[in-house]
Parts: structure tokens; sequence; C-alpha cells
């Protein structure tokens, strides 16, 4: 965590110093490294000091700084740039990184030095791939993920299209969103380890089948648009956090190998959503969601008949 953070630092020190395109180009890919390094790093360091029973509210209480993040930070970047120019953030962001390792140094307790039993990467990775449990965990990631950018990419262009008022349409859905987000990690804050991880995230892969089905039937006017779109964000929100307490505790002696897997396949399934949402929205959006059911719907299987908590 302390590694990601530093890293986190130089890169937007750098761009903040030297605002120039390729140094963006580097700062933008140590800032994504140092995120994607941290999140399983985070996990994994609950995962182990926190107990199963109350892990997902910790889990959900760590999310919030995600929405926090969309719905503060991102008007504040805005105001910067209105200041400074284009790097006027970056400069904020390294003191931000830097005043965050700090804390993080001075609060965390360390883990401490290795101990002879300690697993290596490969025998880390054989553990994991010959967990079907693990496997099944991983596939659900991948498929949600991907059922959800069915909707994410195109959301914008479908508003432009169907209400011709981009930059307002396009506001108000980005503050749905970050509610939609801060809501659903909320509600698995309080509900997760009651229910039971594996049940919170079936629950949340159902109704995200249901909000992507009334989507377009709601999308006759901006506000049924916008209640549409804060159903299938709020749906998957619960589905994504519940998911990370769940996957912590499928193979605890690879833990951190399991939450690294875990945001690869996520990511995973970004990129290929990506690729193939686009294509499909040319014939309307009823496309995209119909390909989110089918995705979602395959999760539900695998999450059903593979993984056990």
């Amino acid at each position: 965590m302390l590694s990601s953070l530093l890293l986190f630092t130089a890169s937007m020190g750098a761009l903040a110093l030297f605002p120039r395109l390729p140094v963006l180009f580097l700062a933008l890919l140590g800032g994504t490294l140092a995120k994607l390094t941290f999140d399983p790093a985070m996990q994994a360091y609950l995962g182990d000091r926190v107990r199963y029973e109350r892990r997902g509210l910790a889990i959900a209480l760590t999310e919030f700084g995600w929405s926090l993040a969309f719905l503060v930070g991102v008007p504040l970047a805005g105001l910067a740039i209105l200041r400074s120019g284009w790097s006027g953030p970056f400069s904020w962001l390294a003191i931000l990184g830097a005043v965050s390792a700090i804390v993080l140094w001075r609060i965390l307790p360390g883990d401490g030095p290795p101990t002879a039993g300690s697993l290596s990467l490969a025998a880390g990775l054989r553990m994991v791939a010959r967990h079907r449990s693990a496997m099944a965990g991983l596939a659900v990631g991948f498929c949600i993920s991907l059922a959800n950018e069915m909707v994410n990419v195109v959301f914008g262009a479908w508003l432009e299209q169907a209400f011709q008022l981009q930059v307002l349409a396009l506001g108000a859905a980005s503050a749905v969103i970050g509610v939609a987000e801060l809501t659903g990690e909320g509600l698995v804050a309080g509900l997760a380890d009651k229910l039971g991880k594996r049940r919170a995230v079936a629950i949340g892969i159902g109704t995200n089948i249901l909000a992507a089905l009334a989507l377009p039937v709601l999308g006759i006017s901006i506000p049924g648009a916008l209640l549409g779109l804060f159903l299938f964000y709020i749906t998957f929100e619960i589905t994504l956090v519940s998911a990370i307490p769940l996957m912590t505790e499928l193979v605890p002696e690879a833990r951190a190998t399991v939450m690294a897997g875990n945001v690869g396949s996520h990511s995973a399934g970004r990129s290929l959503g990506a690729l193939i949402a686009l294509p499909l929205f040319a014939g309307g959006l009823w496309g995209n969601t119909l390909a989110a059911v089918g995705f979602n719907l395959l999760a539900l299987f695998l999450l059903l008949r593979f993984v056990r908590e």
C-alpha cells in the first residue's frame, strides 16, 4: 500500500512539475498502476485483520472513498483547471498522495517480516488455479463487469441521442451515478454481513438484471432515464462491493493473489465490454441491456453452482 501511494505521489508530482504530453502519458500510467496495486493490497490487509463476519462492513466503508472522490474530487479538479489550467489538479493530487502515505505509515500496524512458510507468487497462482470456488469467483467478477460496461460505455451517447441534452444530461447522470454508488455501499455496509456475502452478491446480480431490462422502458423521459441509471448502478454497486469480502476468504492462504486476480478479472471484463458495447449500440440500447442480462445470468449461474462461502 505504501509503495502504491509513493508511486502515485511521484507520478502526479512529476506531471505538476513538467506538464507535457509525454509526462502526462507516463503519469497516468503510473497513477493507474498505483491504484490497481493499492486496492488488492488493501483488501488483503483487511482480510488478514478483520474477521469474516464483519468484513462486509469494513470493505464497504473503504469503498466510500471511491464514490466520495467522484462526487467531491471531480468538481474540485474542475475548479483547479479553471484557475490554473489543465495541469492544476496534479500538484494537489501529489500533496494528497504524500499525506495519505504518511498517515498510512503512522496509523496502520506493519506486516512484519515474511515468515518461512510465505507463498511465492508461482505457488500462490497454482493454489488459486486449483481452487474451483476461487476460479468461479474470478469468472463472476469478469462477467458482472462486462455486463456493467454494456451500459457504462454508451449511456452518454444514449442520453444525447434521446434528449439532445448532452452536457446537462451527462452532468445529471454523473450525479445520479455517484449517489447510487454511495447508496449501494451503504446498503452493503448494513446488510452484507447479515445476509451473507454470497447471498448479497446473488441478490445484487438478480436486481441488476431487472434494472437492465427496465432501463430502456423507463428511458422515455429524462427523469425516467435517470431513475433507470440509478437502479442499474446501485444494483451493480451492491454486487461489486459484496463480492469483495466474499473473495477475500475463498483462499485465505493466497489472499493477496486472489484479490489481485479479482482486480484483473474486473479490468478484463471492462476491457472486453468497451470493445463490444459500441457495436451493439448501433442497434439501440436494447442490444446492450440484453447483453448485460446475458452476462449477468452467466455470473449468477457460476456463483450459485460453483462458489462456496
